[in-house]
């Protein structure tokens, strides 16, 4: 059984196929803006995760097309812009595997944003960008 994959959703949206409505998705994202100095550290000028970030919250780091959690890395394969919503394929390894997700991304504001998917249950996760 497939669970859900948040770093899929965030690879999805930092690639959008129009520039001038592109978002900049690139960065660090959380759950909580008061756990980011507990997830993300910064390193000789480049983001990257704390030691134990997967038991402070966890969180996204999103840059061009790679979309990397905790556990996860992956690369956005397609991306839709159906208006506010976009759909995104990512392709995912764990290390051991590697799968195609698929995922519905929705921007809030320059600083928020959700990430859903349908299968194999439905699932919504909110995100905060952190200022780091």
């Amino acid at each position: 059984m497939r669970t859900f994959n948040p770093c899929v959703l965030l690879v999805l949206i930092v690639t959008q196929s129009v520039p001038t409505q592109a978002a900049d998705l690139n960065g660090a994202w959380t759950i909580d803006t008061g756990s980011c100095d507990q997830v993300f550290t910064k390193k000789n000028n480049k983001l990257a995760f704390q030691q134990d970030a997967d038991l402070n919250a966890g969180g996204l780091l999103i840059q061009g097309k790679r979309i990397t959690g905790t556990f996860q890395k992956c690369t956005i394969k397609s991306f839709r812009d159906d208006g506010s919503d976009m759909k995104v394929i990512a392709s995912c390894s764990d290390g051991v595997t590697v799968s195609d997700v698929s995922f519905d991304v929705k921007i809030s504001g320059e600083n928020n944003m959700t990430l859903s998917s349908k299968e194999p249950v439905p699932v919504e996760m909110r995100y905060v960008r952190c200022q780091l």
